[in-house]
């Protein structure tokens, strides 16, 4: 058994995990979406031999690298914090979790850094194709870093392909396509890269209609601008589909997540999606007794058939899963909170048994005990819980990060309609009303990505991999001011890293792009 965690130290670590993360995903989705707009402005310039393009392509890219370079020393200091933070948690799954990112170190990163070399200074050195070449694996590279990374993140969401090992006390990959092709792996790839595309054609758009504001590089914004609206539709268009995807996938694997990010307290059939929603403050408990909303607008039957792909299908709410008693999906009686915890201490009782039974040379009773410990594991995690209010994550955060989170992606669809209408039919170099909602588009991209991010993260609280290792369990045992000092450290580094590469950028934004001809 896990000794007692203190829970400030609990709360540091996560703090630091998530301050971390954050600051990463700052940089992350704007180097995705970057690579593959620099990529097609290449290509434009390869097929015509338009120098135009190839300066416009170069612009683009400068960008990309200031961002790239601070990403990675970010990414660096969040893998870190497994080994130092999360040691349990590491012990335990490393074998798993380990893999995908190490795939993404040796692969993906080592395409990153050979290539990139090639696309900043092979201009005019290497063949026309051969740097275009160059200019796709550097963004290739990054999307499979991606990939790996997602991979990893969906595994702890959806565990796969893993068996657990009494004798070595970890959990062993058995089946490495599981876990590198699992459903709940693709629908968060191309969801997560797919908001990197819109925030990099938001922020393609945004700079040029600066540009445009300062009627400067005015061709130059307007050919940016062009390929940044329809590559930025197309994304949107397939993320607001893979988001759909993911509310599925969730709904068969998580569904307290899906409980929280709905509100939703009772559940049922034919159960409506909230559209507009105030929750009550007052609401402190999922059983208090209090209306859990002020006033709500749902879409009659919409969140069933989007949980079940049935307008009646059934959608437990949070009450139901803490009861249980309903039938899922297989036929079969979901447990209570209670009854999961219960079997949980089975488990982890029948685990220590088994290993003293082992120790002792009784192969008979380690038999029976590694038999007990094999029908209650799905609910070994549970084990760990001490309230089980515990497992219910943050239902306020959960429910507007949401709402933020969808209403801005169809603001955007909204938006890069409108460009492309607009420039099809108006001059758009003497709209200063869109040129300035343009440059306000920016940070909405990227508060779109975080609010998403947390939807995930918290959502999935309070467990570490889902109902196999609560957060409380995965933590190290390591001093709380240890790590609230590195918190605040790693802070002011962040934040001064952060404050840099935006200068930077904004300095060579100012300047524009190198070519005199406009």
């Amino acid at each position: 058994m896990i000794e007692s965690i203190p829970t400030a130290l609990i709360d540091w670590s996560r703090a630091q995990f998530a301050m971390t993360a954050m600051y990463h995903w700052i940089f992350v989705p704007l180097t995705l979406g970057l690579a593959m707009i620099m990529g097609i402005m290449e290509t434009v310039y390869y097929k015509t031999g338009d120098e135009k393009w190839k300066h416009t392509a170069r612009f683009w890219m400068k960008l990309f690298g200031i961002n790239f370079a601070i990403g990675v020393a970010t990414g660096i200091i969040l893998e870190f914090q497994f080994g130092t933070n999360w040691s349990n948690y590491s012990w335990l799954v490393g074998d798993i979790f380990g893999a995908p990112l190490a795939i993404e170190g040796i692969l993906a990163f080592f395409m990153e850094a050979t290539f990139i070399a090639v696309m900043f200074f092979g201009w005019g050195k290497v063949s026309k194709g051969f740097h275009l070449a160059s200019t796709w694996l550097t963004g290739l590279g990054a999307t499979i870093s991606a990939w790996w990374i997602l991979v990893a993140n969906a595994w702890m969401q959806h565990p796969v392909g893993m068996t657990f090992n009494p004798d070595t006390m970890r959990n062993e990959m058995t089946d490495f396509l599981a876990v590198a092709t699992s459903p709940t792996a693709v629908v968060k790839f191309f969801h997560t890269v797919m908001s990197g595309w819109v925030l990099g054609a938001l922020f393609v758009a945004g700079v040029s209609c600066y540009f445009l504001l300062k009627k400067r590089e005015m061709q130059f914004a307007l050919r940016s601008m062009k390929v940044a609206a329809g590559f930025g539709l197309a994304a949107s268009l397939i993320a607001a589909f893979t988001g759909d995807t993911s509310g599925y996938d969730i709904a068969k694997h998580q569904p307290m997540k899906l409980a929280a990010v709905e509100g939703l307290y009772e559940g049922g059939n034919g159960v409506g999606l909230t559209a507009v929603g105030m929750l009550n403050p007052q609401k402190e408990s999922y059983d208090d007794g209090k209306e859990p909303f002020i006033f709500k607008i749902d879409l009659p039957k919409m969140l069933s058939f989007l949980a079940t792909r049935e307008a009646d299908g059934y959608v437990p709410g949070i009450n139901n899963l803490m009861k249980g008693g309903y039938t899922l999906p297989d036929g079969t009686t979901a447990l209570s909170a209670d009854e999961k915890i219960q079997r949980g201490k089975i488990a982890i009782t029948a685990l220590a048994d088994y290993r003293k039974a082992v120790k002792e040379k009784d192969s008979a009773s380690a038999e029976m005990h590694r038999k007990t410990l094999e029908e209650n594991m799905p609910y070994f995690g549970y084990g760990y819980i001490k309230d089980k209010s515990e497992l219910v994550p943050n239902v306020p955060l959960n429910f507007y990060a949401f709402r933020i989170m969808v209403m801005l992606g169809g603001l955007f669809i909204v938006y890069f309609i409108a460009v492309i209408f607009l420039m099809w039919k108006k001059d758009i170099t003497r709209m200063k009303w869109l040129h300035i909602a343009s440059l306000a588009l920016i940070p909405l991209g990227y508060i779109a990505g975080q609010a998403g991010w947390i939807v995930a993260e918290v959502g999935r609280q309070p467990w570490t991999i889902q109902d196999m290792l609560p957060v409380s369990a995965a933590i190290s045992g390591i001093e709380t001011s240890s790590v609230r000092t590195t918190f605040f450290i790693f802070l002011v580094i962040f934040t001064v890293m952060l404050a840099a590469g935006a200068t930077i950028m904004c300095k060579e934004i100012r300047k524009g792009p190198e070519s005199s001809e406009q």
